[in-house]
């Protein structure tokens, strides 16, 4: 989720700013309008703070700088600046300055993905700006908050979103107002079902009156493009809403949204105009209107100065899509070219930024570590301050004494450096463990990640299906080799996309698992039956690992139902239930197929184990690193030898 930063703030918010201060807003305020002038100006105000040695303006400024180069996305000069500003408040007890400073850390911490660390300083910077009454800031950092919190707890999600919405209202900002209504819109549209028309029309009148208000005040809105949101918004609402959609509302709101965009030059809002139109057209079969609107976004583009090898490969995916409903072969493949080259430019850039927020991440913990040995320093040298008043006071009274002192005070001394020099060591080392395990951990994902990747499918599975369709070709049998092309299509596209992320629902994992068993069964002849079943208590928007069920299908299918001989009907049962108060998932796959031991004696000669199924157990053997419960049994399904029972223990991920 998107976390946008818009800083507006009022005199009256957080007191009477210094001029310094002031400088440094104006500054900032023209990042939208004149970048050059934004930084120059804020710069100048840091000079100044500089020379009068004011360290709360100073880490004021630092923030302003940080979140200015946020926006620009200029990694290195955010990060140099965010920590300057979290050493200049430490210098200071201004809260103030704190709030700031925890405010450009939590910024920095959710730009590199460290959700975790960006939620404790939004927090604490949230709860400063609350007391010194700053309720614009609040009002943005607690939309930025649930936005934070969107892929867990949905009840956080809308606290957060509420309450910056209620502090929004309270300041009457127009721009407060608008970013706190598109964090309440934001889970209201998450929440919208098409089956439910209440909840589809309570969030359909939220977006209107949010539009409504931001028309009404888009002079005082600087950033233009969240009302281009709250039309593009409105419109996905009307396009996946109940059926049939009211086309005219829809075509309303996307004429609206291209305006917005033209009028402000929003190009990121325009081209998703055009993603938009072109899903609505194709939906509708007009997929000659289709296949040009998408590829006027492609050429969209490639004009702009940056590229966004994401957007281009969903608009090659979507044309793949059309090309496919078409039957027009020849363009599907042209089409799967392009979308292999850019969804292999995407995965590249995805797996770099990776690696550069990791060593982000480790730079900014080492920078957080030498800020606390160096405030223990200071602590140390105010101690020793003291201490030597103190001395110098016991001096006044009596040279009886001087000598004991003396000797006293030296030892002290030594003992304070030989236990400080202990815990820069110390550190020291700390920071080269957390280095080499930060890498360590790093280079075993990814290679696990690639031995995955190579491992998706089985390629005897997919030769045989691709000869399966060939036959049917050569056998004229049109309609049925497009429809197990079509079903082979979207079992590599689901394998591989699960593939590349963390975590997918129980139902995307029951969808993906019906797919593959239907390409099976076309396989084998319908050789063999399946069900899959799931308890009534069990939610299937729960998120599991992906890939970790299909290898052990797969075997049931293989070795199990396979060799039975065609008189015997094969039988696969899948079944799925929670255990919530042990965060697990347990997956039972039951075939009635040969056996265990009938298996084996026929493998007795065959050395050779699943890929897929060795990387499945070392997964596992990693998950129970944090889930000492996650693991896989496999025994004998009836007493008398035949059929096989699987039960997974699969970790919920929060």
């Amino acid at each position: 989720m998107v976390v946008f930063w818009v800083l507006l703030l009022p005199l009256s918010a957080v007191g009477q700013p210094s001029p310094i201060e002031t400088m440094a807003m104006e500054g900032y305020a023209q990042r939208f309008t004149d970048t050059v002038a934004s930084l120059n100006v804020q710069q100048m105000a840091l000079v100044l703070a500089r020379q009068q040695h004011n360290a709360e303006d100073k880490s004021i400024c630092y923030a302003y700088l940080a979140l200015t180069h946020r926006r620009l996305l200029h990694l290195k000069d955010f990060t140099r600046y965010a920590d300057s500003a979290f050493i200049e408040a430490g210098k200071t007890k201004s809260p103030r300055a704190k709030a700031y400073s925890a405010m450009a850390m939590g910024s920095l911490k959710s730009y590199i993905e460290d959700n975790a660390r960006a939620l404790d300083y939004l927090l604490e910077a949230y709860k400063l700006f609350a007391a010194l009454e700053a309720y614009d800031l609040c009002a943005r950092i607690g939309s930025d908050i649930s936005y934070l919190f969107a892929s867990g707890s949905q009840a956080k999600v809308k606290k957060y979103a509420d309450e910056a919405l209620s502090y929004a209202m309270q300041t009457g900002a127009p721009e407060s107002i608008l970013h706190a209504r598109l964090a309440v819109g934001s889970y209201l549209l998450d929440q919208a079902k098409p089956d439910d028309r209440l909840q589809w029309s309570e969030a359909v009148d939220f977006y209107r009156t949010t539009i409504l208000l931001a028309e009404k005040d888009a002079e005082s809105i600087v950033s233009k493009s969240n009302i281009g949101v709250a039309y593009v918004n409105l419109a996905v609402l009307y396009m996946n809403g109940p059926k049939p959609i009211d086309e005219d509302a829809f075509l309303f709101n996307l004429e609206k949204t291209i305006a917005i965009s033209r009028q402000y030059n929003l190009k990121n809002i325009y081209r998703s105009s055009i993603g938009l139109r072109g899903q609505y057209f194709m939906q509708k079969g007009e997929y000659t209107i289709a296949e040009e609107l998408f590829k006027e976004g492609i050429a969209y583009q490639q004009t702009l100065p940056y590229k966004d090898n994401a957007i281009l490969a969903t608009f090659y995916e979507s044309l793949k899509d059309i090309a496919a409903r078409q039957q027009n072969y020849w363009s599907y493949y042209q089409y799967d070219q392009s979308f292999a080259e850019y969804n292999k430019l995407r995965y590249d850039e995805s797996t770099q930024r990776t690696q550069q927020y990791a060593d982000a991440r480790f730079e900014s913990e080492k920078q957080t570590s030498l800020i606390q040995e160096l405030e223990q320093d200071n602590k140390l040298q105010r101690k020793n301050q003291l201490l030597g008043y103190g001395i110098a006071i016991v001096l006044l009274i009596g040279l009886v004494f001087m000598y004991r002192s003396y000797y006293y005070r030296q030892r002290y001394y030594q003992n304070r450096e030989d236990i400080s020099q202990q815990q820069q060591a110390n550190n020291a080392l700390r920071l080269q463990l957390l280095e080499k395990e930060t890498l360590e951990s790093l280079a075993e994902k990814l290679a696990l990640e690639r031995r995955l990747l190579s491992s998706q499918m089985d390629p005897h599975f997919i030769f045989n299906a691709l000869g399966n369709i060939q036959s049917m070709m050569l056998q004229k049998d049109t309609a049925q080799a497009v429809s197990y092309l079509g079903k082979f299509a979207k079992l590599t596209r689901q394998v591989l996309e699960q593939s590349r992320t963390e975590a997918i629902s129980l139902a995307e994992e029951i969808e993906t698992l019906t797919n593959y068993m239907e390409l099976q069964r076309l396989r084998l002849n319908n050789s063999f039956q399946y069900h899959i079943v799931c308890d009534e208590e069990t939610d299937t928007a729960l998120l599991i690992p992906p890939l970790l069920i299909q290898p052990f299908v797969e075997n049931a299918v293989e070795h199990g139902l396979k060799p039975l001989p065609p008189s015997q009907p094969g039988l696969l049962e899948i079944r799925f239930s929670a255990a919530v108060d042990k965060k697990l998932l347990v997956c039972t796959i039951t075939d009635n197929g040969i056996g265990l031991a009938e298996s084996k004696r026929r493998k007795a000669h065959d050395a050779h184990r699943s890929l897929a199924t060795r990387i499945t157990d070392e997964r596992l053997s990693l998950m129970m690193k944090d889930n000492p419960q996650a693991r896989v049994d496999v025994h004998d399904g009836t007493p008398d030898g035949s059929g096989c029972t699987v039960i997974l223990q699969i970790p919920i991920v929060n």
